[in-house]
């Protein structure tokens, strides 16, 4: 009985493992991916520290969320923290090339941390750093809409994610971005 009992726990528990825990065959410091500047951005020089990523688009009603993540990078980046923003097009909502977006972010917002080049975060055709995330995190690694966020962690494992309503300096994002930190 008591080997029955120990089983069924273990059953219970593989069940309800926690993606967190998923054993990563790579992390996010080992992914690159092209900046809207048409560089390269090694995630690697992010190693050690957390990563707030974003999906961003311009016409969205969360556009204004750039105006938090710019505060976000402004406060905490000499602590550590990096915010990226991934403009994307996967909702429809994004100009049509870098150069505009660029223009966009830096007139309308004077945004000065790392952006991606327009790139798809949801499908078959999602950067493979999206699809890490769901490969290791889940489906609640998948943007549902733009300002979708994703916090990754010093040891390059997704830590969170929160929904395109939570605003990027909402206390629970700012409380776990300050425990990473330390």
């Amino acid at each position: 009985m008591k080997n029955l009992l120990i089983f069924g726990i273990t059953i219970i528990m593989f069940f309800f493992k926690s993606s967190s825990q998923a054993d990563y065959e790579k992390i996010f410091f080992d992914f690159k991916i092209n900046s809207i500047n048409g560089d390269i951005i090694d995630l690697n020089e992010f190693r050690g520290k957390p990563v707030l990523m974003v999906n961003t688009a311009s016409y969205c009603g969360f556009t204004k969320q750039y105006d938090d993540m710019q505060e976000l990078w402004d406060t905490y980046r000499d602590k550590g923290l990096i915010v990226l923003g991934i403009p994307s097009n996967s909702f429809n909502q994004e100009k049509k090339n870098n150069n505009d977006v660029k223009e966009f972010c830096k007139v309308n917002f004077n945004i000065n941390f790392p952006l991606s080049e327009i790139t798809e975060v949801k499908g078959s055709n999602a950067h493979e750093i999206y699809k890490w995330a769901k490969e290791n995190y889940g489906k609640s690694a998948v943007p549902k809409w733009n300002f979708y966020k994703i916090l990754i962690n010093k040891n390059g494992k997704v830590e969170d994610t929160y929904a395109s309503l939570t605003n990027p300096k909402s206390n629970k994002i700012v409380k776990k971005i300050e425990s990473l930190l330390n």
